[in-house]
């Protein structure tokens, strides 16, 4: 298994659309309601911005999309294009904390390392930037791996721009 990361390209979106709907649609069954796993797509996505600013990673194992994910020095802390209320605000890595964002491992993939792989690159990334710490907004699915990396509640909330609400957890931690 040989495990790479690059920075994803606007070709790579259709890959990306459909792997984050798998991910989307199988991952979040047993920490969601039917309901809420169909909502899901309302509040979660992929924020383009990410890939024009050369912060939106692509993993693959043996040539095949794997998982993906990005961090950001901008104030969207989650959602996608479509998301209400995204703001494309530069943060100050003096006073604020960058963000991880979209962090998502194909279906086929899970347990092999692709998500811990994805986060350590944009924790890096974020390191170099300036910033001393990062923030993210985790699926109820992604709790357990961004707590075996370090990061710790803030604060549970509901998101309430989909057809039900959707739980998420927003997360920090020091780099």
């Amino acid at each position: 298994m040989s495990l790479a990361l690059r920075l994803a390209t606007d070709a790579d979106l259709p890959a990306l659309r459909a792997m984050m709907a798998r991910a989307i649609a199988e991952l979040q069954t047993g920490f969601l309601t039917p309901e809420q796993v169909s909502a899901s797509a309302a509040v979660m996505g992929l924020d383009t911005q990410l890939i024009a600013d050369g912060c939106y990673l692509l993993a693959e194992i043996d040539g095949a999309l794997a998982g993906s994910g990005g961090w950001s020095r901008r104030a969207t802390l989650y959602g996608g294009d479509h998301s209400a209320g995204r703001d494309a605000r530069l943060l100050d890595p003096a006073t604020e904390a960058a963000r991880v964002r979209a962090m998502y491992t194909h279906p086929d993939f899970v347990r092999r390392g692709v998500g811990r792989a994805v986060l350590t690159a944009c924790q890096d990334a974020a390191r170099a930037a300036g910033f001393a710490r990062v923030e993210l907004m985790a699926t109820l699915a992604g709790v357990p791996l961004y707590t075996a990396a370090g990061f710790t509640p803030i604060e549970e909330i509901l998101d309430h721009n989909a057809p039900v609400p959707v739980p998420l957890v927003r997360m920090g931690k020091s780099l």
